[in-house]
């Protein structure tokens, strides 16, 4: 008799045989006890995880002698045919090589005919998203009202591929990637029935580079079998396969975390000359920080991991050595990584910048921290430092810092039943307004108040800046002049911005902001004449360059974030 593959020899002929895929099989056995029975199923998962296994056993479950029955014996006549591809109602097709128009006429031809000695005549279509649009559309009239006696059974790795007028007309089972430890333990089974002996470790690695299809770890052992004889352990599969010892993952993983790079990179120059698999070893490093990342949110559940116990104890030291954020910001590295190492010219080049990447990221800070930090330093020396009115990009940080004005004393509150002094009223709200959103208040110094009437402040802007109207008419400047005007005495009031050319007699024009520390204080003339210019408006910020480089606040910035100046905008 000629030698039958593992992978043929233990291939399930019953729904209880089948491993890691109850959610199907449960099923499948419910409607056949129910008689709720479809015309069309389509069987959607990677490869060599069951699809057109468990296909065939539902066509003996509906073939079988007495049947449909999901219980029948092993040794069922029926069942036999099946499995052993003579059953002439059961007929199994190549959709990748029988895909064209003609094959499909010819099989609605055929399905018009009674079976010829089962209950149900079965088409079993492999790959089926690998057929032709035309013949999907010559397909769609049978499978949706086939003669009672046939059963379509699709089996297909890409269901995106398959045409949604077909899927429509399918019960639809997703089977999913095989747990790890399910296929360890199902080839611990096989191990014993062919007596070899392989170790935990070894099983492991099989499991691992398997990647939840159950076919490829069978093979795998088969493999194995023939290059070591009876007895497997854990170099064999790593050396055969070119897999990373755990143990080398586990380390490179801890060297990123303690932030040394030379053993990272000492350790993957290793790997790389014994032959390793470098795609693989980077999808392995992610999957063990998934894996921290999951142990340090759910409080240490290993029931959600796939890990070995070896692994446990590596997972409690790694997580208490950095916070959920650092390990996100690393995997982030390594995801991207994994989608841009088939374009390196480099694999193990473009790995070590990787490694060197994911220990910056580690480290590094958030910009929320960043902006957090800042607000901190312009709180701390809001008393005594000011810098102009502009926005600094940090090269630390990819954020534009806000500027930052000396604190004044509120304006006093107008006394209800007293007229309202504009020009004051204005120079208050001016101040304030700059203390909680400088931005906000270098849009309105351009501006000037028509009128308080009734609760509505009316604010004019001069034909030359009708532009800053769009920039300041939205619910967040709207809410900060309310709150400010709230606090300057006016509760309830509402702010209207039209444009209107300002009075030439207007002399409330915005305060100039306090010098900086050991800078001369300039001289600020009350408005007395017509509006700016735009191109005039920005003469002063450009004049104020050096000194806003030499502001102490932002000097202070520049060396905490060890940032540099890459522009400043007036």
């Amino acid at each position: 008799m000629s030698y039958l593959v593992i992978a043929r020899k233990y291939r399930p002929q019953r729904f209880a045989d089948v491993v890691g895929q109850e959610h199907v099989t449960q099923t499948l056995a419910n409607a056949i006890a129910a008689g709720r029975i479809a015309h069309a199923y389509i069987f959607c998962g990677p490869r060599g995880t069951g699809k057109t296994t468990i296909a065939r056993i539902f066509a003996k479950c509906l073939n079988c002698t007495d049947g449909p029955k999901a219980d029948f014996p092993l040794d069922d006549p029926k069942g036999l045919e099946i499995a052993e591809g003579r059953s002439i109602d059961v007929l199994e097709i190549d959709g990748a090589s029988n895909n064209g128009v003609e094959q499909v006429r010819e099989l609605r031809e055929t399905v018009k005919y009674a079976p010829a000695s089962s209950k149900f005549k079965i088409y079993i279509i492999d790959e089926v998203h690998m057929l032709s649009t035309q013949a999907f559309n010559a397909l769609l009239k049978t499978l949706e009202e086939p003669p009672a006696h046939v059963k379509f059974m699709f089996a297909t790795t890409e269901p995106e591929k398959v045409l949604p007028t077909i899927l429509s007309r399918c019960q639809r089972f997703d089977l999913r990637r095989i747990p790890a430890s399910l296929i360890t333990q199902h080839l611990k089974f096989i191990a014993k029935e062919e007596k070899v002996t392989i170790d935990a470790e070894a099983l492991h690695a099989i499991a691992r580079g398997a990647d939840g299809g159950l076919r490829d770890a069978e093979s795998a052992l088969d493999q194995l079998i023939s290059f070591c004889g009876k007895k497997i352990v854990e170099s064999d599969v790593l050396s055969m396969f070119g897999l990373t010892a755990r143990s080398q993952v586990l380390g490179l993983a801890l060297a990123i975390l303690k932030g040394e790079a030379e053993t990272a990179l000492r350790e993957l120059n290793d790997l790389a000359r014994h032959g390793k698999d470098l795609g693989r070893l980077l999808s392995d490093l992610l999957n063990h920080f998934r894996n921290l990342v999951i142990f340090q949110v759910s409080g240490g559940d290993l029931k959600l991991l796939e890990v070995s116990e070896n692994e446990v104890a590596s997972l409690k030291e790694q997580a208490a050595l950095a916070s959920t954020d650092a390990l996100t910001r690393v995997m982030e590295v390594l995801a991207d990584a994994e989608g841009r190492l088939r374009d390196a010219a480099s694999k193990k080049i473009f790995i070590e910048v990787v490694l060197l990447r994911a220990i910056q990221a580690r480290d590094a800070v958030s910009i929320d921290t960043l902006l957090t930090r800042l607000q901190q330093l312009r709180t701390e020396s809001a008393a005594s430092v000011s810098a102009p009115v502009s926005a600094v990009a940090l090269a630390a940080a990819p954020a534009k810092t806000e500027p930052v004005r000396a604190s004044a004393p509120p304006a006093q509150a107008a006394q209800a039943g007293t007229e309202v002094d504009l020009t004051s009223l204005w120079t208050g709200l001016l101040e304030s307004v700059g203390r909680a959103s400088p931005f906000t208040r270098t849009y309105l110094v351009e501006a000037h108040p028509i009128s308080l009437t009734k609760g509505l402040l009316t604010i004019g802007f001069d034909p030359a800046f009708a532009e800053h109207i769009d920039l300041v008419n939205n619910p967040k400047t709207h809410s900060i002049l309310q709150t400010k005007l709230a606090e300057l005495g006016h509760t309830g009031a509402q702010v209207k911005f039209v444009k209107a050319e300002r009075p030439e007699n207007w002399s409330g024009a915005a305060p100039a902001p306090a010098p900086a520390a050991g800078a001369p204080a300039p001289t600020a003339a009350p408005f007395t004449g017509p509006a700016r210019s735009p191109e005039t408006a920005r003469e002063p910020a450009v004049a104020r360059l050096d000194e806003f480089k030499n502001d102490p606040l932002i000097q202070r910035a520049l060396e905490i974030f060890r940032g540099q100046i890459v522009e400043v905008r007036a």
